[in-house]
């Protein structure tokens, strides 16, 4: 056997002729065509899968067995290890102060500026008192600076998050269990007491949930939640956010409602309580959203000229605040205010172990969104910059942060986008940028703090509104996947009627069990062709969408665009004897018929004949039927002709299982079933370009046997195809000789 060649022709000589390069980008598309196949000459054996293997000498790639190393001692392992888990001790030692210290120091102290502001509004969305939206945005950012990866994510306080914070918040500590007795007041200070143990407790499980699914390597989980099911949800989630800051923008009193149609609810609550608004807050809120609406126009006009954004948030809180506290909005106006604010740090209090069967499910669900939140972010930085990311390290940091966060007091943290591009755009190069903003933070909670406690809530009410711009722009995706792909926009709208309507925990694991349905129903969909060769070449291509693709006579070629599994099986033998234009469930059967009443013929003969001649069995006659080969004791062959019944016009079929990933024992199964009904009817079978791993899958669900052997299996369809033409009148498989292609 002859070893492949590739044989440029003619290249040397092209080299010679100065003017050739020339000539040639003048000739038109087919001409340079036919210029290409000219110069080009491609000649190899046909191979088999026996004799590929052979050629290539192929034998199954060694085990290797992971876990071994995790038993492993040495130094080199431990310091490995120890880098892994505590990134800070690779990159600070080699920290650029010249290059970097300034950056980081100004885009620090920028999203410190940002921090403040939605720290303490994100508080007051996740139901808790502001201070606790600082201490938030204090002690995981903090820590997330010793354990991440990634340089340029803003981890603390986050919409998305403190509004599924809060919908656990008021679910499982509403307002009516703190209503006095005596009147119709609610008791805020054991209402708060209850949410913030609520709050800590469910951080804790989230960073239990993040810091082992890290540690086992199970940060693959958010492939799992697609790019249009984490938007549409961010944006129902931001919708979630915009109705729950209503009440702050009116200054109404509404009943807390949580669980399914919950949303609803509340919006009709709202429309009805419309009258009893508050005039000083309606106000306060707009003129707030007002100004931060022009500054945020400001800075995308002027972004080219300011080396720093104008902080619009923390001068639009420091005004209010200035505003309320000379005009005394709270008395004279009923505007409601924060409040007590306490100066300096809490102690450590641990989680409440009682609490862990009402959170687990919730806090599943924050841990992967947040989770998604910040690798999705932290991998498109380190894209745009040129670093690695490590997705089970991010989770293992992001755990961290949330559950030593919990411990403190802290509601559960992931990376807020706004912050991230403003610490990216600012100069910020390390996780510097998040500890200079996490001490400046630490300065406002020991001394600063207290300044803000005439700051009118609806001031933050109006924060939040404004800084959910960005995801409520996430509504042009409606129009973007209608014209690139309907199948993510089913999804998308899935995703977001399911969180409106069953609120987020519900939601989310909607979404994620109908987009793995929707895999599983397009695998049953898939496009199933007939191909034909292109002219002149060993390329194969669908006739339906090929014009010049003609069938091979004879032979008929059938490809699926996904793999074979227990779940489409059927249809796949149902649509390769459809696309063949033979009823082959028919023709067997009619064979049988016919068959059958051969047999009968043959025991009345024998009675009449002495001595009696041995009688063929049904299995003989089939045998004899299917080979084709002459008997001698039959009197005639049974064939399809011989049998008066129609024959295929085709003499081979060629099964292309390239795009098989891999086989289960349906697979297998099925395959063989179409090997033995197409033999029925006189036709012989192959497979070409399987890919190595489903040749081995095939050997150990016994798909091999003596009447399918290797020799069935081709290297490539033009191989299957020439060996067929080849040996359509032959009943067994020989040697294959060198064939030119």
């Amino acid at each position: 056997m002859s070893k492949q060649d590739w044989q440029p022709r003619g290249a040397m000589e092209r080299s010679d002729e100065p003017g050739l390069r020339d000539t040639q980008a003048l000739l038109s598309a087919m001409q340079a065509m036919e210029l290409q196949k000219r110069d080009y000459h491609v000649e190899r054996p046909l191979l088999n899968q026996e004799q590929l293997e052979e050629l290539g000498r192929w034998s199954l790639p060694p085990k290797t067995y992971k876990w071994r190393t995790w038993f492993q001692c040495s130094r080199a392992r431990a310091y490995a290890l120890l880098l892994q888990h505590l990134p800070i001790l690779g990159w600070l030692p080699r920290y650029p102060v010249r290059d970097w210290l300034l950056g980081d120091l100004l885009s620090g102290l920028s999203v410190a500026i940002m921090q403040l502001p939605q720290g303490l509004a994100y508080a007051l969305l996740a139901g808790l008192p502001p201070v606790f939206g600082l201490y938030s945005s204090f002690y995981p950012v903090f820590i997330y600076f010793l354990f991440g990866t990634s340089r340029h994510i803003s981890v603390g306080t986050f919409a998305v998050m403190s509004v599924m914070v809060g919908s656990v918040t008021e679910s499982l500590a509403p307002d009516e269990d703190f209503r006095q007795d005596s009147n119709s007041t609610v008791d805020e200070e054991a209402k708060n007491a209850a949410r913030v143990q609520l709050a800590s407790t469910l951080s804790v499980l989230v960073g239990l949930f993040q810091v082992g699914l890290g540690l086992v390597h199970f940060g693959f989980v958010v492939t799992y939640l697609s790019e249009p099911l984490v938007r549409s949800y961010t944006t129902a989630a931001s919708v979630q956010v915009f109705v729950s800051q209503l009440k702050y923008v009116f200054g109404i009193q509404l009943s807390s409602r949580s669980g399914p149609l919950s949303l609803i609810y509340i919006v009709l609550d709202v429309c009805w309580k419309l009258p009893q608004s508050v005039v000083g807050t309606v106000i306060t809120a707009i003129v707030a959203g007002v100004v931060l609406v022009m500054v945020k126009l400001l800075n995308d006009k002027l972004q080219r000229y300011l080396p720093l954004p104008i902080p619009g948030e923390l001068l639009t809180l420091i005004g209010a605040t200035g505003i309320s506290y000379g005009v005394n909005l709270k008395n004279r106006f009923g505007v409601e205010v924060v409040g007590n604010i306490p100066a300096g740090l809490i102690p450590p209090v641990a989680p409440n172990p009682q609490l862990f069967a009402k959170l687990v499910g919730n806090a599943f669900a924050i841990a992967v969104v947040g989770f998604a939140i910040a690798i999705s972010l932290g991998k498109i930085f380190a894209l745009r910059h040129g670093y690695r990311v490590d997705s089970n390290q991010e989770l293992v940091a992001l755990g961290l942060s949330n559950l030593i966060g919990g411990i403190f007091q802290c509601f559960p943290v992931s990376c807020s986008m706004s912050r991230s591009l403003v610490q990216e755009s600012t100069g910020g190069n390390t996780q510097v940028a998040g500890a200079v903003s996490s001490l400046f933070i630490l300065l406002i909670i020991l001394k600063l703090g207290e300044l803000f406690q005439d700051l009118p809530k609806a001031v933050l009410a109006a924060t939040i509104i404004v800084n959910l711009k960005g995801m409520m722009r996430q509504f042009s995706d409606i129009c973007t996947l209608w014209k690139a792909n309907r199948v993510d926009l089913l999804i998308w709208l899935v995703t977001f009627v399911a969180t409106i309507l069953l609120n987020l925990d519900l939601g989310l694991a909607v979404a994620v069990v109908f987009s793995l349905l929707l895999v599983v129903v397009r695998t049953q969909l898939p496009h199933y062709s007939i191909l034909g060769q292109v002219p002149d070449t060993d390329i194969y291509r669908d006739v339906a969408e090929y014009s010049e693709a003609k069938e091979v006579p004879g032979v008929k070629v059938f490809r699926s665009s996904v793999t074979t599994y227990f779940a489409n099986a059927e249809l796949y033998s149902d649509a390769l004897k459809r696309k063949c234009g033979v009823d082959v469930d028919r023709l067997i059967s009619q064979k049988k018929k016919l068959l059958k009443k051969q047999e009968m013929k043959l025991k009345r003969l024998q009675k009449t004949q002495k001595p009696p001649k041995k009688v063929s069995t049904v299995e003989e006659l089939e045998d004899t039927a299917t080979s084709g080969q002459k008997d001698a004791n039959a009197p005639n062959v049974l064939t399809l002709r011989s049998l008066g019944l129609p024959q295929p016009d085709f003499h081979s079929l060629i099964l292309d299982l390239g795009t098989l990933s891999f086989v289960d024992t349906v697979c297998i199964k099925n395959l063989k079933n179409i090997f033995r009904d197409f033999r029925e009817i006189e036709v012989e079978v192959y497979i070409a370009a399987c890919h190595s791993p489903v040749i081995a899958q095939l050997e150990a669900g016994h798909f091999f046997d003596d009447s399918i052997t290797k020799q069935h299996l081709f290297a490539s369809v033009h191989d299957a195809v020439t060996f067929a033409l080849q040996h359509s009148g032959s009943a067994s498989i020989t040697p294959v000789l060198a064939t030119k292609l």
